[in-house]
């Protein structure tokens, strides 16, 4: 999954809708959407507020604990089928499989937000100073970054994990290593986007008008260029948000993930689940698995109904579509 292509053609309007300045930039956005286009963005949207939903209320809504796996001193029976008293069964190691998905959520919503943050604080300076300055930073930058990008992804994230690691599988041993080595693959993406828009904008006017004047390069940065490279940021963050979630799961379902008892996580669980199918146990695989889908499939929706809307080309191709003149009817013709 790559971050999608940034236009920084000048001569295209800014993303504006008349009558509507003062709303809600979510309430502008959607007011955009149309169609089809508008009801993949409902359901992506209502597919992410679940996943958030299921995160934030894990330990209220789980019957019971992420690693628990007997209740008034009775052991639950080993790989039960869904039933009243476990709503989607028992694993092989008699956990609720109900509350570790539950509590996976949590997990993966921990990873994407450190992930997220730390890329976007590391990828975007290094962006904006690479595109301004030029020079021996510029092509020091872009070779190393280029070098980072030229990795498998799921290669790079199993070295950091396990540099970070240490062989510590802690919950935040784990979370951190998992969490960093994401970062790994997430910050060229967010630099080669930064810098390419920065090259394109250095040399407009209102940024030579702000050099002329005196201000200082951490100014002009700042205010002057920053906010008009960082425009296509929201889509790739929510991109990226589904590619997190599909290397954390990778990586726990190879291993090196979170210790069971300290998380739960999905890779890990469905790693588990693979001894279970020759047996016809369907359910300790489904469900973890269906998780990850319906989340990835939530934040892809989102962010391709994003990119629509905010990728200036798009919206200057939907423009000149929906202005094109309807052919005249000749009415010689029909007499």
């Amino acid at each position: 999954m790559t971050a999608p292509e940034v236009v920084t053609d000048p001569a295209v309007a800014p993303l504006t809708v008349r009558g509507s300045r003062r709303g809600l930039p979510g309430l502008r956005l959607f007011s955009l959407t149309h169609g089809f286009q508008r009801a993949t963005l409902i359901l992506g949207i209502a597919l992410i507020a679940v996943f958030l939903f299921a995160a934030v209320f894990a330990p209220l809504i789980a019957p019971y604990g992420l690693a628990q796996n007997a209740s008034d001193g009775i052991d639950f029976v080993r790989q039960q089928a869904p039933s009243a008293d476990h709503w989607l069964g028992t694993s092989i190691r008699g956990e609720d499989v109900f509350s570790r998905v539950l509590y996976g959520a949590r997990t993966a919503l921990y990873v994407i937000g450190v992930s997220l943050v730390l890329s976007l604080f590391v990828g975007v300076p290094l962006g904006l100073i690479s595109g301004y300055i030029g020079r021996w930073v510029d092509r020091v930058l872009v070779l190393f970054m280029d070098a980072m990008y030229a990795f498998p992804t799921l290669l790079l994230a199993i070295v950091v994990s396990i540099m970070v690691a240490g062989g510590n599988s802690s919950k935040l041993g784990g979370v951190l290593s998992a969490a960093i080595a994401i970062t790994v693959i997430f910050v060229p993406q967010y630099f080669r986007v930064v810098r390419n828009a920065t090259v394109a904008v250095k040399t407009e006017p209102y940024v030579d008008a702000a050099r002329v004047s005196g201000a200082s390069t951490g100014r002009i940065l700042y205010r002057h260029i920053f906010a008009n490279v960082t425009q296509s940021l929201p889509v790739i963050i929510t991109l990226n948000g589904a590619e997190a979630i599909l290397t954390l799961a990778g990586l726990g379902f190879l291993g090196f993930g979170i210790e069971p008892t300290q998380a739960a996580e999905w890779g890990f669980d469905l790693n588990k689940a693979l001894q279970d199918v020759p047996n016809g146990i369907w359910w300790t695989g489904v469900f973890p698995g269906a998780a990850i889908v319906l989340v990835v499939l939530g934040m892809t929706l989102v962010g391709e109904s994003l990119n629509e809307v905010l990728n200036p080309l798009l919206r200057t191709r939907r423009g000149v579509d929906a202005a094109a003149p309807e052919p005249e009817v000749d009415d010689a013709r029909s007499t």
